[in-house]
């Protein structure tokens, strides 16, 4: 029995799990209210500033957006400014 979805038993009882990230990945701590920058960030657009990270995602702003605009990414997409 091939596993086709995430957490599928096998026939022989096992679990197989299905990550979205390689098991030796660390990720870097990204404190709300610090500043990071995409790995492909252009160098004239500034770093955004961290919201908060949940679940391996980010809620991250730019200072110029206003408050209440925030964009959600994979917190392994980022990385300290």
């Amino acid at each position: 029995m091939h596993p086709t979805s995430k957490n599928e038993l096998s026939s022989h009882g096992h679990f197989y799990l299905n990550p979205k990230k390689q098991a030796g990945e660390v990720l870097e701590l990204l404190p709300p209210g610090s500043f990071a920058k995409f790995a492909n960030q252009p160098n004239d657009l500034p770093p955004f500033q961290v919201i908060d990270c949940k679940g391996g995602r980010c809620r991250v702003r730019q200072q110029a957006w206003g408050r209440y605009v925030h964009w959600e990414v994979e917190h392994n997409r980022l990385k300290s400014a």
